[in-house]
């Protein structure tokens, strides 16, 4: 362990040139990109998006401009991040058809139903709601039985200029949060959740088990609760990182002793993290598991049930939670955003956000 210190229509076609393969992320490169914009900016009806059908990845110009609807709002995207879950999409996680992306900060350019809020910068919510089933009618919305999920299922994310979204979804934000840190808005409320989930003690030995995006911000909430996790991380970029901040880290192979750790937080986005948590995890204790993929796992429920192992799947949190923690300064977000890209460069934003150890790449229109 190293301890730290104490601180597709015709128009589509001709832009279809070759197929490029990338840790497992097939991606479609498009050429003529200067007719290709052109064409797009002088029709005010059609925006420029990524589009995902049948596993692969490609730039199109012909999609309409959503207009809002009775409760509904259209917002421009500013920055819209890449994470696993989008990789995972590429590989048919969900089987999704349409514009991905989910992790963004952008401006509201019509809410017919809330004018006040056109010019606001917003997050939001990525789950869309009934508001009818039995589950909305309980307070759990996120777990809606007819749910859309933006960018994933059933609904058009932020890797396009503009996405539609009901406006009970739009999260605004103050002056004071920075572009780069608002487009960090959703995993950090993602991580926010597993403190309604399981109870953070003090004293607690705790292990993160991965260092990329959602690891590293895993590590800071952490940290900002006065806890000092240990974080398995691979590469060298992510255990700087770590060490930057005063969070230490330790080697897959040096993780000793196992049986050990009260809390095993997974967020590896691979079948083996959860391997590794099993075996670190002591008897009677917990292991939150927040990674999404495409690839099936070897479960031995025997081995739960004998040691009473607690298993915790989390997933969404409160974007307002996660508002006022980045307004109030309490975790620091600096250094997570390692590259920014140009939607019309989607390939080399992929193929980045694919290399073993990549931390956060954002796109921007």
């Amino acid at each position: 362990m190293h301890r730290s210190p104490d601180h597709a229509d015709s128009r589509q076609q001709d832009l279809i040139i070759d197929v490029v393969a990338s840790s497992g992320v097939i991606l479609i490169s498009v050429t003529g990109c200067q007719n290709f914009l052109n064409r797009h900016a002088m029709d005010d009806c059609v925006m420029l998006a990524i589009w995902l059908e049948n596993n692969r990845l490609s730039l199109r110009n012909d999609l309409p401009r959503p207009q809002a609807g009775p409760g509904q709002a259209v917002v421009r995207v500013d920055l819209a991040g890449i994470c696993g879950t989008d990789l995972e999409l590429v590989k048919g996680y969900t089987g999704f058809t349409g514009v991905p992306g989910h992790e963004f900060v952008g401006r509201v350019v019509q809410a017919p139903d809330r004018p006040e809020l056109e010019g606001r910068r917003v997050v939001a919510e990525i789950n869309i709601a009934c508001g009818h089933c039995h589950q909305c009618r309980s307070g759990r919305e996120r777990h809606c039985l007819h749910r859309q999920v933006t960018g994933i299922r059933g609904a058009n994310g932020a890797f396009g200029e503009y996405l539609k979204l009901p406006v009970t979804n739009l999260v605004t934000l103050p002056r004071s949060v920075r572009q780069r840190q608002a487009v960090l808005a959703e995993p950090l409320a993602a991580v926010l959740r597993i403190g309604h989930q399981v109870e953070i003690e003090a004293g607690m030995r705790i292990l993160v088990i991965g260092a990329g995006p959602m690891g590293q911000l895993i590590a800071r909430w952490l940290q900002a609760l006065g806890n000092r996790p240990v974080v398995v991380a691979r590469y060298p970029g992510q255990r700087g990182l770590l060490a930057d901040r005063g969070i230490d880290w330790c080697a897959e192979d040096d993780l000793k002793p196992f049986r050990w750790w009260d809390l095993v937080i997974e967020a590896t986005g691979r079948p083996e993290g959860f391997s590794l948590a099993r075996r670190a995890v002591r008897a009677g204790a917990t292991i939150v598991v927040k990674s999404t993929y495409e690839a099936s796992l070897d479960l031995s429920l025997a081995e739960l049930v004998v040691d009473e192992i607690t298993l915790v799947g989390s997933r969404c949190g409160s974007l307002e939670e996660a508002v006022r923690w980045l307004a109030s300064d309490r975790i620091r977000l600096d250094g997570l955003v390692e590259a920014e890209y140009r939607l019309t460069d989607f390939q080399k934003a992929f193929e980045h956000a694919s290399r073993p150890g990549a931390l956060k790449v954002v796109l921007h229109p």
